[in-house]
C-alpha cells in the first residue's frame, strides 16, 4: 500500500515549459557574487577562505539553471558543498568553510520543488539533506542547531511545492475552459451538419416521389443535394480534431450573426445598454464563424454587464468584409489595470473559439476606460 501511494509522486512529470534564463537571473548572480567577494573581504573567522570564496562565486552561477536542470544544479550546489566540508575535516580548518553569501542554495531547493519531476524531487532532498547534515556534523552543532537547518531548506521546499500546486490548478483550469469551449464548438458544428444532411434526405426522398412524374425534378433535386454537400463537407472538414462528448443532433441551424442585433437592449437601472452596430456583408458565412461571432459577441456583453463597474453602454460592432468578419465590443466602465483580464475563463473561452476557425481575438483596457474585445475571423473558417 504505501508503494502504491508513493509511485504516483515518484512518477509525476515535471512543470511544463520552465522560464529560460532572464536578466532577473543574471541580476541574482552578479548579486551573490558581490556578496561572496565582499564577506571574504570583511571576514576574518574563516579558515581557507580563498577556498570558500571560490565556491560560493562558482556555485552562484547554478541559479542559471535552476529551472530547467534543477536536479543536476541541486546535485552541484550541494554535492560540491558537501565536498568542501569534508575536505574541511581533513584538513583540520579551525573555523568555519562555508560562505553566508551561499544562502542562495536554498533558491535551487524551491526551484526543484516548484520545476523538478517526482523522481528528481526525492533525488535532490535526499541530496540536500544529507550535505545539510555533513555541514552540521562538521561544525559540531548541536541537534536544535540541525534541525533549524532542516527547517530552513523545508521552508523553500514548501514554497516552491505550494506555487507549483497553484500554479497546476490554475492551468488544469485554463485546460477545462478551452475543452469546453472546443466542445460546444463542435457540438454546433454536429448541429449545422445535421441540418444539411437532414435537407438532403428530403430532397432526396422528394425526388424519388415525382421523378416519374416529372424527370426533370429529379435533376434539379439532385443540384440541391450536391450543394448541400458541398456545404457539409466544408463543415466536416472544420470538425476534424475538435473533441466533442456525444449530443444528440438539432435538426435547425445555430444562431448566427444575423442574430447579434438581438443582443441590443436599451439601459436598466442595474444594467448597461447595449447597442449594436452592423455593417458590411455578413452573408454566406460558414456556419460555424456565423455561431463563434454571435456567442463571442454574446460572452464579451454577458462579461461586460457582470464586471464593468458604472458602466452605462455597451458597444458592438461587427463589419463584415471580403475575407473577414471583425467584430469590436466595448464598454465605458471604470478603467482597468493592464495584466489583469477581466471576465475570468471567459477571456480564454472565446480566445480559443476563435483561435481553432482560424481566426484572432484580444481583450483589454480599452484606451480611456472600460474593457475591449477586438475579434477577427476567417468568412470561410480555417483553411486546414
Amino acid at each position: 500500500m504505501t508503494r502504491d501511494a508513493v509511485r504516483p509522486l515518484w512518477v509525476e512529470p515535471r512543470a511544463l515549459q520552465p522560464p529560460v534564463r532572464v536578466w532577473r537571473d543574471w541580476a541574482l548572480v552578479g548579486v551573490f557574487v558581490s556578496a561572496a567577494v565582499l564577506e571574504t573581504v570583511l571576514r576574518q573567522d574563516a579558515r581557507w577562505f580563498p577556498l570558500g570564496s571560490v565556491e560560493a562565486v562558482a556555485l552562484a552561477f547554478t541559479l542559471l539553471w535552476r529551472r530547467t536542470r534543477p536536479l543536476a544544479m541541486i546535485a552541484v550546489g550541494f554535492g560540491v558543498s558537501a565536498v568542501v566540508s569534508l575536505a574541511a575535516v581533513v584538513g583540520h580548518a579551525g573555523g568555519p568553510v562555508a560562505f553566508v553569501s551561499m544562502v542562495y542554495l536554498l533558491l535551487l531547493v524551491y526551484a526543484l520543488f516548484r520545476w523538478g519531476s517526482g523522481g528528481a524531487v526525492a533525488i535532490g532532498s535526499l541530496i540536500a539533506l544529507a550535505s545539510s547534515g555533513l555541514g552540521s556534523a562538521v561544525d559540531h552543532a548541536q541537534v536544535g542547531d540541525a534541525l533549524f537547518g532542516v527547517v530552513i531548506l523545508a521552508i523553500p521546499a514548501a514554497l516552491g511545492a505550494s506555487v507549483r500546486l497553484r500554479a497546476t490548478t490554475r492551468q488544469r483550469e485554463l485546460d477545462q475552459v478551452r475543452l469546453r469551449e472546443r466542445e460546444q464548438l463542435a457540438r454546433e458544428l454536429h448541429d449545422t451538419v445535421a441540418h444539411h444532411v437532414s435537407a438532403m434526405v428530403v430532397r432526396a426522398q422528394a425526388g424519388r416521389v415525382v421523378a416519374a412524374m416529372r424527370p426533370g425534378a429529379a435533376v434539379e433535386a439532385l443540384e440541391v443535394i450536391e450543394a448541400e454537400g458541398a456545404r457539409t463537407l466544408a463543415e466536416m472538414r472544420t470538425m476534424v480534431g475538435v473533441l466533442r462528448e456525444p449530443h444528440d443532433a438539432e435538426v435547425v441551424p445555430q444562431r448566427g450573426a444575423a442574430d447579434i442585433d438581438r443582443l441590443a437592449r436599451p439601459a436598466a437601472a442595474d444594467e448597461p445598454g447595449v447597442e449594436v452596430q452592423v455593417s458590411g456583408d455578413l452573408t454566406n458565412l460558414s456556419p460555424s464563424v456565423g455561431a463563434a461571432s454571435y456567442r463571442i459577441a454574446q460572452e464579451a456583453v454577458t462579461n461586460a454587464t457582470r464586471h464593468a463597474r458604472h458602466a452605462t453602454r455597451i458597444v458592438v460592432q461587427v463589419a463584415g468584409d471580403r475575407d473577414d468578419v471583425r467584430m469590436t465590443v466595448s464598454d465605458d466602465g471604470d478603467p482597468v489595470t493592464a495584466g489583469r483580464p477581466r471576465g475570468g475563463f471567459g477571456v480564454v473561452g472565446m480566445t480559443e473559439r476563435a483561435a481553432l476557425l482560424g481566426g484572432t481575438l484580444h481583450a483589454g483596457p480599452g484606451p480611456d476606460r472600460g474593457w475591449v474585445v477586438d475579434a477577427v475571423l476567417p468568412r470561410r473558417g480555417p483553411t486546414r
